[in-house]
């Protein structure tokens, strides 16, 4: 769900507003925060937290206006020290530990403590926040996103919306397979981990749980997104990546809950590994703060209308299913699937989802404080669409439109918008089979379907899978249920 790389700007909004409010870490017995973009499900006694590992509560921040920095306004004290120095030497200091020319970032997230060795066992870390949680006197009633302490439960569905047998197998098998609380555990127990080791080499780093496991469309068996932000100074999108998350994976090799750790050295860096303890399989990235910012677009799309969440869920299990839901592989990526969906939701002549970057622009703003990003869209209602087609005839209608109306080879899909735009002749189209805009930073979250075979290969997936389905009506027929549940 990180379609490409993004470093932090002054664009991004004060730089000295990020993370604050350290406060200590304390649980009640009657008190549950779950995570979300790393805010910890603990239960139990007060807990004495790792002093490198402050826990955050997010708080309005008292300006009349936080949204973000005009372009060209710099703060003071922020110039970079340049002496007769190699570029290496300047790139060690960038990312290394505190020296004279590359002190820990007088705001950043992290209390600068002397750093010490990595935590080779998961036992030894307990669980806690990186990431501020919504306080009550920021959230208003009448939100249809869940709070960051009320999990992803969903709400019941109207009778009308399972009225028939392909409805029901859609539900039962979205029922079977949503990601449990548990499972958002485990992720975060990692997570949590991770970033107190990693701060042993980057000690102003910060580790962002995002993707699927935050964004209400993940499944019992989905992987982990992470983020790794590290706000010292500009970086560039690749060559810096690598270099820190090859640095990452030495400290890896050191750590015993941490197994199998490989860098791809793609166009979007990934350092993919596995956490021994849970068995989750984990990409990391490296300052992919437009990630965070789509986590939470998504999870407002999750749940601002009921039958969202069923339906994506089937559809990925589809593609999944049929192999065309791995950009490694050059088909679709989980994410542009989802937008896919989306898109199609938004543009039936009745919508059953609205436009919520055009109906709600503040809330989605771009330039928006990335700490202020999870609670931006917390009052946003439900939609109440006049649609009320049923889950069965959705992903039907689904299958149709992608098989028969869409036009590949003219059009975009445009979330962010609610409709298709032309496709024209810059370097984010041409040339490309499928095209799916970014709602943030507007690149082709599809440009990994690259070849004609494999393009072709999904149209045919998406033709054949229609015509069963229109006259079978029975989901086994295109995505065998028995196989696909998880097994207990």
């Amino acid at each position: 769900m990180f379609p490409g790389t993004y470093v932090f700007t002054h664009k991004d909004g004060q730089a000295q507003h990020l993370f604050q409010h350290i406060l200590p870490h304390t649980l009640s017995h009657q008190r549950r925060t779950e995570a979300h973009l790393n805010v910890t499900n603990s239960i139990g006694p007060p807990m004495i937290v790792p002093h490198l590992l402050p826990t955050y509560q997010w708080k309005p921040v008292e300006q009349p206006d936080v949204s973000f920095i005009p372009n060209g306004v710099k703060e003071s004290n922020r110039k970079r020290r340049r002496n007769n120095h190699s570029q290496n030497d300047l790139k060690r200091q960038r990312f290394g530990s505190p020296g004279p020319h590359n002190q820990p970032y007088r705001n950043a997230n992290f209390t600068s403590q002397p750093a010490t060795a990595p935590v080779t066992s998961r036992e030894t870390c307990s669980s806690y926040s990186s990431v501020p949680t919504c306080s009550s006197a920021t959230s208003k009633p009448g939100g249809c996103v869940p709070s960051l302490r009320e999990g992803s439960h969903q709400s019941a569905i109207h009778p009308s919306s399972v009225n028939d047998k392909l409805s029901q197998q859609i539900l039962d098998l979205f029922h079977a397979c949503e990601q449990q609380n548990d499972d958002l555990e485990k992720k975060e127990h990692c997570r949590a981990a991770l970033q107190r080791d990693i701060q042993t080499i980057f000690p102003c780093a910060r580790v962002f749980l995002g993707g699927s496991s935050l964004n209400g469309f993940g499944s019992r068996s989905s992987d982990a997104d992470l983020c790794l932000v590290i706000e010292e100074g500009m970086v560039h999108r690749r060559t810096d990546a690598v270099y820190v998350l090859s640095r990452v994976r030495k400290l890896f090799y050191t750590l015993s809950y941490i197994e199998r750790p490989q860098l791809i050295r793609a166009k979007v860096p990934i350092l993919k590994f596995r956490d021994r303890v849970s068995g989750v399989e984990f990409d990391l990235n490296f300052n992919n703060t437009v990630g965070i910012r789509n986590t939470f677009l998504l999870r407002t799309y999750a749940y601002v209308e009921k039958r969202v969440r069923p339906i994506i869920l089937v559809i990925k299990k589809w593609a999944s299913h049929h192999r065309i839901n791995d950009a490694s592989r050059g088909t679709l990526s989980s994410y542009t699937l989802v937008l896919m969906v989306l898109h199609y939701l938004q543009t039936l002549p009745e919508p059953v989802i609205p436009c919520l970057q055009m109906d709600y622009p503040e809330c989605f703003n771009p330039k928006m404080d990335i700490h202020l990003v999870p609670s931006g869209p917390s009052n946003i209602p439900a939609f109440v669409s006049k649609n009320q087609s049923s889950l069965g005839d959705l992903l039907l209608g689904f299958l149709k439109y992608y098989a028969t109306v869409f036009r590949w080879d003219k059009h975009v899909i445009s979330v962010r918008e609610a409709k298709t735009l032309p496709k024209t002749s810059c370097k984010d189209w041409r040339d490309k089979f499928i095209c799916v805009e970014e709602p943030f930073d507007r690149t082709n979250t599809a440009r990994a379907v690259h070849e004609k075979a494999k393009f072709e290969a999904i149209k045919a997936e998406f033709t054949e899978s229609y015509q069963v389905l229109q006259l079978r009506k029975d989901l086994n027929f295109i995505l065998p249920l028995k196989n696909t549940r998880p097994k207990r």
